[in-house]
């Protein structure tokens, strides 16, 4: 273990998956190392995500203002190295995160090895495995500074208390709250609205469905959905992240795609169900420490080129489909299983 490197600067500037995906590892890191503070470089929006570990403080990164372009990045080496770190952990690695290492010369830097050359393999049908975990790679860049992970029992923290206004929207648990997040990045991520649909439908008999999402168009398809059944609240627009992130604290289940509301609920230690389409688990994002059995997946037999890419921009015509074969009933039947066990 190092005796010198008491300061470490994390970078992780995007996107929302990735950047929830680096707290259970530095959460493990400050129960097991409590002497090493943090500061994590990334987007202000994400700065919710950090709020309760601890010796970690967030240095928002401005890259479209001041912090744009190699002057901009000059800029914030100069802020940075007020900071007095003693090294840098790379969880990035791209060109601005390159850029700026160059301006801070002289520290000890490592950077998250990517696995691109197995993912391509992966992609391209050569090689159908499971690769290294998102949440492995990050926490060797940790053991390569001299702080090996334990992660074998993660902690995480209890769930948030609930405000009056977030209360006035979601009302009282009377029933299990299922948060449903039906929306991705790209629409080969997406399960189809109108089977979502009716999972909400059959959920909604017995449960208390939130439903989770961004933009005025998910806002209206979620407004359509919520207004058809009782006990289905959207919550789309409705409350700023940190507040969300509370109600994502207190849910009981949480149903996602592929896509960075898995890793939110995740770094709560809460159950979540993910649809996949055409990517799949064995690139290495699989939500932190959930049973592999939670994960449903697209029907390879009928689509065999799954994963078509690692985050789902790429794909054959007609595999734009391929989510749509998990069928509805195949999703209530597993949080049913969830749920009840959950009460055993």
């Amino acid at each position: 273990m190092s005796k010198k490197i008491k300061h470490i600067l994390v970078i992780r500037l995007s996107a929302m998956g990735d950047v929830a995906m680096t707290v259970p590892i530095l959460r493990q890191f400050t129960n097991q190392y409590p002497q090493v503070k943090f500061t994590v470089l990334t987007k202000a929006f994400f700065k919710p995500f950090f709020r309760d570990l601890e010796n970690v403080t967030v240095f928002s990164v401005d890259v479209k203002g001041k912090h744009k372009g190699i002057f901009g990045l000059y800029k914030l080496s100069k802020e940075l190295k007020q900071l007095k770190i003693d090294a840098i952990a790379d969880l990035h690695n791209v060109l601005r995160s390159n850029i700026l290492k160059i301006f801070l010369i002289g520290k000890k830097c490592i950077q998250v090895d990517k696995g691109r050359t197995e993912k391509k393999a992966l992609t391209t049908g050569k090689k159908f495995k499971q690769l290294k975990t998102t949440h492995q790679r990050y926490a060797d860049v940790f053991e390569k500074l001299g702080y090996p992970i334990d992660m074998s029992s993660p902690s995480f923290p209890s769930p948030a208390i609930l405000n009056d206004k977030i209360r006035n929207i979601v009302g009282s648990k009377n029933n299990p709250w299922i948060g449903i997040a039906p929306f991705a990045a790209f629409k080969s991520k997406a399960y189809s609205i109108e089977l979502m649909n009716k999972v909400i439908k059959t959920l909604s008999t017995t449960h208390t469905i939130l439903l989770f999402g961004g933009g005025e168009n998910e806002m209206e398809q979620l407004n359509n959905i919520s207004s058809m059944y009782a006990n289905v609240i959207n919550l789309a627009g409705k409350l700023p992240l940190d507040e969300e992130l509370h109600v994502i604290s207190n849910l009981d289940l949480m149903i996602s795609m592929d896509s960075g509301n898995a890793h939110l609920a995740a770094m709560f230690g809460i159950e979540v169900i993910t649809i996949w389409g055409i990517t799949h688990p064995y690139a290495g994002f699989y939500p932190f420490n959930q049973n592999p059995e939670n994960a449903l997946l697209a029907n390879r037999d009928q689509y065999p080129l799954i994963p078509t890419s690692i985050y789902g921009n790429k794909f054959p015509n007609g595999y734009q489909e391929a989510i749509n074969t998990i069928t509805p009933q195949k999703i209530v039947s597993k949080v049913k299983a969830i749920l009840q066990k959950s009460l055993t």
